[in-house]
């Protein structure tokens, strides 16, 4: 008779979500359970503290396998994602030579720019295009010549079976990035046609372009990239099935070039969502075969959220950005070299950027599971949610005539620029932290001296005048740093003394807060063990030639201590107090209005300050 085996879990009781639920609230002690556990996201709904398996009972999404329609689990039985780099050179011969080199390097998958059609066969020269993945990125307006050479290129080789690669037709680019809102959908149909006939013998070319990777790193938040690509894919699945062409050719035709942020949970859940919409919107077009709504993404780490102080610490920001868009599904992928924001990436940054990807791969063995994260209560939630807030989204821009109407009329332009400047100010309040730049800066770091370029050198115009209607493009970490830029480039560096006094705990605690809150600016720290008296204090901030003194103490001691220290300090530096104290009121009829505290506009804040104090 076999042996009986008892379960591990099988000695403890089962926990009810209500008792559960008593049980944090009775440790919360009369906190209110929602204001303290559930977060109220970007993307329009709630995430609670813990999910169980009743709350995912009735979902749909649990349901198929991978490689099986809507594909939700992915469009692959394997996991086996494609290493892409996109090439910067200043010309064709030496963007060759870059490529050859690093596909000696673990690189499967090759991003060009190419500024003539001309250049195609000297980009590909010595490249096996039966192994290796080319995606070609040119002017709209050369899409077909390229396509045309790169099909020479291919049929040269004996390929065409075997070929994998995109031409990346963006008709849409200049109107997103510049506001150029003149868009001849008639023209564009034409166009696309012309370049559908071009790729015709080579079935592995997807030359329909939706890339929802510009409005990622303009600022959009992660359900609008999710509604605005299914919105800009069906775009064109109606465009040209208008124009007489099959759903599945069309279908078979179109990548999406997506971002993924640091947003780890929330973007793993996007990709499966996004494969599972496509694939339904897909199916209303009534292809021959299911395999026709298989979404293709190539996803690459953002540059919204790069930061050019403590820029290692972007490294950080790509790995987990990387590791969310492998344990996704992605297709192919792209990790922006860490130095992008400031200068041209070198050898060195570049090599790293591969190396994230290997050791996802080869040490961390992530293409060996396929959807590791399917099952998971969170993630499986997540990617309902984000794939309704998603669709809702994608039926507004619908109903307002489809995405190139909305485009041309500016209206995902200005969505996203509004997403983009509630994140710079939730940056400036912390609200959305950046490592290194709005929290626990690196407070002697110069970087004026290692910015080598300030444009995004993609070569398409940057610098020129945009529309009303353009995306904004800045940075999350774009107005610290150039407070601390303007801070670098003054004749003084402004010097911040901390008058710890009083009660240990809290004067530790608040010049922490302080170091932190001013180094944000760039200025120099001075902090201190503590003093007697705040006009010892006052004394020795004079003495060390202090713009700034920082009172120190705790809120019972600053009624008496404040006042005492700004009458004796008499104008001679900048006086602030560390804190809201409930005596903030009476302070501020004794004359003191600087306070610093976690309820502050960091940036206005210390703009202000840099008013005062920059010579």
């Amino acid at each position: 008779m076999a042996e009986k085996k008892e379960k591990l879990f099988d000695q403890f009781p089962g926990v009810s979500y209500e008792e559960w639920r008593a049980k944090v609230e009775a440790d919360l002690k009369g906190a209110d359970f929602n204001k303290k556990l559930v977060w109220r996201t970007n993307e329009g709904f709630n995430v609670e503290p813990i999910y169980r398996a009743e709350d995912i009972a009735s979902f749909k999404t649990t349901e198929s396998l991978p490689g099986q329609f809507p594909y939700v689990r992915g469009t692959r039985a394997d996991n086996d994602w494609l290493h892409r780099q996109n090439i910067i050179a200043d010309s064709a011969a030496e963007a060759n030579a870059i490529a050859l080199d690093v596909l000696g390097k673990g690189i499967n998958s090759l991003g060009f720019k190419v500024a003539d059609a001309a250049d195609v066969a000297v980009l590909l020269k010595g490249i096996d295009l039966a192994a290796v993945e080319i995606n070609l990125n040119c002017c709209p307006s050369k899409a077909v010549e390229v396509a045309h050479a790169l099909v020479a290129c291919v049929k040269e080789q004996g390929a065409t079976d075997s070929f994998r690669g995109s031409v990346e037709y963006n008709p849409l680019r200049r109107a997103l990035r510049h506001g150029d809102t003149a868009v001849d959908t008639a023209a564009i149909a034409g166009q696309a046609c012309e370049l559908l006939d071009a790729v015709a013998e080579v079935k592995g070319i997807r030359c329909l372009d939706v890339a929802s990777v510009i409005l990622a790193n303009g600022g959009a938040f992660i359900y609008q990239e999710l509604g605005y690509a299914l919105s800009w894919g069906s775009a064109w699945m109606t465009m040209l099935t208008e124009a007489g062409r099959k759903a599945e050719e069309v279908a078979a035709r179109i990548k999406f070039d997506m971002c993924v942020s640091s947003n780890f949970f929330m973007e793993i859940a996007k990709f499966r969502a996004a494969r599972m919409l496509w694939a339904q919107i897909v199916e209303q077009y009534k292809p021959a075969c299911d395999c026709a709504a298989k979404m293709m993404v190539c996803a690459t780490t953002s540059t919204f959220n790069q930061t050019i102080y403590d820029a290692h610490v972007n490294l950080l920001r790509s790995q987990t950005e990387a590791f969310s868009a492998c344990v996704a599904g992605v297709d192919s992928m792209v990790v922006t070299p860490f130095d992008a924001p400031y200068k041209r990436p070198d050898a060195f940054s570049e090599r790293i950027a591969r190396n994230q990807q290997f050791l996802l791969k080869e040490e961390s063995h992530m293409d060996k599971v396929v959807d590791p994260a399917g099952g998971s209560y969170y993630v499986e939630t997540l990617t309902v949610n984000l794939a309704r807030e998603g669709w809702k989204l994608f039926l507004e821009s619908e109903e307002q005539g489809g995405f190139f109407a909305v485009v041309a009329e500016g209206k995902v332009q200005d969505a996203v620029n509004a997403s983009n400047a509630k994140r710079h100010t939730d940056v400036a309040r912390r609200k959305e932290v950046l490592l290194g730049t709005n929290q626990f800066p690196n407070i002697n770091e110069m970087a004026a001296d290692k910015i080598s370029q300030t444009s995004c050198g993609c070569k398409c115009g940057c610098g020129v005048e945009k529309g009303p209607h353009a995306l904004s493009m800045k940075r999350a970490a774009s107005d610290f740093e150039a407070l601390r830029l303007a801070t670098e480039a003054s004749a003084k560096r402004p010097k911040v003394f901390m008058l710890t006094i009083g009660n240990l705990a809290m004067r530790l605690a608040r010049a922490q807060f302080s170091t932190n809150f001013f180094g944000c600016a760039g200025y120099e720290i001075i902090d201190n063990l503590g003093f007697d008296t705040v006009e010892e204090g006052v004394d020795a901030a004079l003495a060390k030639g202090a713009d700034v003194v920082v009172l120190c103490s705790s809120d019972d001691e600053y009624a008496e201590l404040a006042p005492a220290a700004y009458r004796y300090l008499a104008g001679r530096a900048e006086f602030v107090v560390a804190g809201a104290p409930v005596c903030m009121e009476a302070l501020q009829a004794e004359g003191i209005t600087n306070f610093v505290h976690v309820r502050c506009n960091v940036l206005e804040t210390l703009q202000a300050f840099n008013a005062k104090l920059l010579k």
